[in-house]
Formats: structure tokens, C-alpha cells, sequence
């Protein structure tokens, strides 16, 4: 998916990514992340932001929660969007500050203490029982905290296994009931995903979400609450940050954009962030018709994986489908052609979309890729431990 673009923006990345595994440095199935490209990339979508009167929370569950470069994105993007309770401690742990906690996972009950003791800008909650919950872990606590509404996502505008949120035909009542409780404060709303990028042409479009989240905050506005915020998560990026100034969000949660592989990047190799990581693995052996098998355990079932690049000998070869449902020991390559030379042990070098958090792969930092001193800086395992 993005193979074509890392080698044309930033072939130093595969070639050390590479040499790492050639040397033994790093094991197969690894990812390479380039942390120079990541940090720029902050620092563009920081910029942009800024000019445009946004703000933006970062989210990491696509680099595997990575305590290196969660700091080096917070140097520009200070406050972060933690997706769930492990994500929000380690986010924590490396000195970002709390911007929404309870992205898409709702914040478990017994861990809202701790949390809200972080003093977070907002917190998302997805029902009544859910404020009530917030509010009366605040009120221990001596605070008032401001919340998010989650809105129930527009029929087919959601994903299987998030959902959940309050229906915007039942948002009034919801209300009502939530400005009762002292522990909290409406603060705005927010939905998912609210942007989606078009499969074929990349373009960044509304989704209905968007638009049940723009009445959800009208409707609290008549209510007389004042100051509101609208996040509207989901391909936020260079190229998406004027649309939602356009659009009247007033937060956005930049994930991919952060290592250039959105969609959007996979179409239009111009896009201003660089594309920021590979996936290395080797080959672990033939079958008896020719088809090579490489190490699995970081492919992902929504990854628009494409082909591989084998630099011994220079060869790409087209990576075969697979069955989401099935574990990926192994993923199958083409049969290269007549005569051509594939080794055990060779190593191969991949880009496609991930969630790394997901996986079971190790994911290799370097640094000093922009001043042509590439050097590894640490090993860790896909939920940002060091290993």
C-alpha cells in the first residue's frame, strides 16, 4: 500500500530497516519507525492546527504505544487522545497530557480515580450510567470535569465491536438528566469515525456522523451550554484540517497522519507528511510450487497490504491474500519468476496500513534518518515495552 511511497520519500528508512535485519539486529516481523519522520510530521500537523484555530489530541495505538515516540510527538503536540485504559497509562507514563481519555474505549470504572486525578481536558462518556460514573468519581476527587457526549454513529457509519453512545433522538434527555449531576460538566460531543477517505481516490469526505454530531452540539448550545467542543476523530491530517475548521470541529485526533499513511498517502505520494515506518520480516521457506513464505504476526486484516520488496536481490513480489479469520504465521508471497534467486533468511521489506497494537510484532525506533545518521535506538514490544 505504501511501499512505492516510502521508496520514493524516504529510501533511507528501508534501506536501514534492512541492514538492521542483515545484521541481526532486529528479529523479522519488526517494524521500523523512523522517529525523525514522526516528529516532523507533529510539528507540520502543529503548525497547520495552530493557523487554523484547532487543536489537536495524538493517538498512538497505531505505533504500538511507544514510549519514544509518544515523547517526541508530544514536544508539538503536547495532549494525546488515549483509546483505552492501558493506552492512557502509558501515554501518561511517558509525559503526554491527558487531552480525551475514553476515546473508543469508555474509561472502566475503577480506573476512573486514577485518571481523573491526571486532571484530563475532557472525558468521553457513552450513557447516563457512564456520567454518573464520572461524576461521582470526581466528586470524590473535589473536581467538576468536563465531559464529551459520544453519539450513537449514523446506521453503516460505524465499526463493528465500538459501538455504542447516546442517540441524538434521545440526546435531550440525556441531557437533562446530566446536568443534575455536580461532578460534571456538558463540554461538547464528539463521534466516530467522522471523516473517511474515498478507497479509490483517496478524497476525505463527511460522514453522517459528522453531521449528527453537528446537530448534537446545536441542540446543547439551546440548552445554554457555551464554550462547546466538537471532536470529529478519523483521517485527521494535513489534508483534512482545513475541512474540519470548514466544518466546525474544534478538535481533531491525528493517528496515522503522524507516520504518512493515511488512505489519503497511499494515493497521493505529495501528501505533506512523509511516510514514517516498513514492516520487516524474512523469508522462512519455499512451498514445492515456488510460492515463498515469509514470518507473520504483524499483518493486519485492514492493512491494503500490496507487495514485497527483497533487497538482496531486488525482487518485489505481490503478497497473497489471506482469510482475516485465520493467524498469520506466515504470509505467502508470489512464486517469483523462472531462475530467480530466493533464499531462506531473506530479508523483506514491507508498508501497509496497521494498527501495531494489535499485533504481536517488536517495533525498532531510529533515529537521525534526516541527517543521514541512522541509529537504533530501542526494541520494544507492540504495547510500547522495551524489550
Amino acid at each position: 500500500m505504501f511501499l512505492d511511497t516510502v521508496l520514493t520519500r524516504n529510501p533511507r528508512l528501508a534501506e536501514t530497516a534492512a541492514a538492521l535485519h542483515g545484521d541481526g539486529a532486529i528479529p523479522p516481523d519488526t517494524y521500523v519507525v523512523d522517529r525523525d519522520a514522526v516528529e516532523a510530521n507533529a510539528a507540520l500537523l502543529a503548525a497547520e492546527a495552530e493557523r487554523l484555530g484547532l487543536t489537536l489530541w495524538f493517538v498512538v495505538k497505531q505505533l504500538g504505544r511507544n514510549p519514544e515516540l509518544i515523547r517526541a510527538i508530544a514536544r508539538h503536540l503536547p495532549k494525546s487522545a488515549a483509546i483505552d485504559a492501558a493506552e492512557a497509562r502509558t501515554l501518561h507514563a511517558a509525559g503526554a497530557r491527558p487531552g480525551n481519555l475514553g476515546h473508543l474505549v469508555r474509561v472502566p470504572e475503577r480506573a476512573l480515580p486514577e485518571m481523573l486525578g491526571w486532571r484530563p481536558e475532557a472525558v468521553t462518556v457513552f450513557d447516563l450510567d457512564n456520567a454518573r460514573a464520572v461524576s461521582d468519581a470526581a466528586r470524590r476527587l473535589g473536581l467538576v470535569q468536563d465531559v464529551l457526549v459520544r453519539l450513537e454513529g449514523a446506521p453503516g457509519a460505524g465499526y463493528p465491536g465500538q459501538e455504542g453512545g447516546v442517540p441524538l433522538d434521545r440526546l435531550d434527555a440525556f441531557a437533562a438528566a446530566a446536568e443534575e449531576l455536580p461532578g460534571i460538566r456538558l463540554a461538547g460531543v464528539t463521534a466516530f469515525p467522522c471523516l473517511l477517505c474515498d478507497a479509490d481516490t483517496g478524497e476525505p469526505r463527511p460522514t453522517p456522523n459528522f453531521g449528527l454530531a453537528l446537530k448534537a452540539r446545536d441542540l446543547l448550545a439551546g440548552r445554554g451550554h457555551t464554550g462547546l467542543k466538537l471532536s470529529a476523530p478519523s483521517a485527521t491530517c494535513m489534508a483534512t484540517l482545513p475541512l474540519l475548521a470548514e466544518l466546525g470541529a474544534t478538535h481533531g485526533e491525528p493517528g496515522h497522519a503522524l507516520t504518512g499513511t493515511t488512505p489519503l498517502h497511499a494515493v497521493d505520494a505529495g501528501q505533506p507528511e512523509a511516510p514514517g515506518y516498513v514492516y520487516v520480516t524474512e523469508v522462512a521457506h519455499t512451498l514445492a510450487d515456488g510460492r515463498p513464505a515469509v514470518h507473520g504476526g504483524g499483518f493486519y486484516p485492514r492493512s491494503g497490504i500490496a507487495d514485497a520488496l527483497l533487497p538482496r536481490t531486488g525482487l518485489r513480489l505481490r503478497v497473497q491474500d489471506a482469510p482475516a479469520e485465520n493467524i498469520d504465521y506466515y504470509r505467502l508471497l508470489d512464486a517469483p519468476p523462472p531462475g530467480a534467486d530466493v533464499r531462506a533468511g531473506d530479508t523483506a521489506v514491507l508498508a501497509f496500513r496497521t494498527q501495531i497494537f494489535v499485533t504481536r510484532s517488536t517495533v525498532a525506533v531510529v533515529a537521525g534518518l534526516s541527517s543521514g545518521t541512522p541509529r537504533l535506538t530501542g526494541l520494544y514490544d507492540a504495547l510500547g515495552r522495551a524489550v
